[in-house]
């Protein structure tokens, strides 16, 4: 993992290394929103389930690569590895942070 990812990248990152879902989730806004595979997940109550059935069932670590800032968002970089098919993938995470903590997460 890249060591100069803003914080809450950065413990987002670090939480999903060791699948940890409550690692994850705190560094979301209470009103974040993620768009993942056509959903999209508000709050931190629908947030958890997706980090549950998208991350933690499948096992799924996200290793940034490179980020960059790009019209007012962080565009991460990286393979994804675990139990699914095609593993690994790459991947494209534009986060939004707002006040500390992600606001926005598109992953791509």
């Amino acid at each position: 993992m890249i060591n100069d990812l803003p914080t809450p990248i950065a413990a987002y990152a670090a939480a999903n290394a060791c699948l940890d879902t409550d690692g994850m989730l705190a560094s979301f806004a209470p009103d974040a929103v993620v768009r993942d595979d056509g959903g999209r997940h508000t709050g931190h109550d629908e947030i958890r389930a997706w980090i549950n059935s998208a991350t933690i069932a499948a096992k799924a670590v996200f290793t940034p690569e490179a980020w960059r800032k790009q019209d007012g968002h962080i565009i991460v970089e990286g393979p994804t590895a675990g139990d699914f098919p095609g593993s690994p993938i790459r991947f494209i995470f534009q986060f939004t942070l707002r006040d500390g903590a992600i606001a926005g997460l598109d992953v791509a």
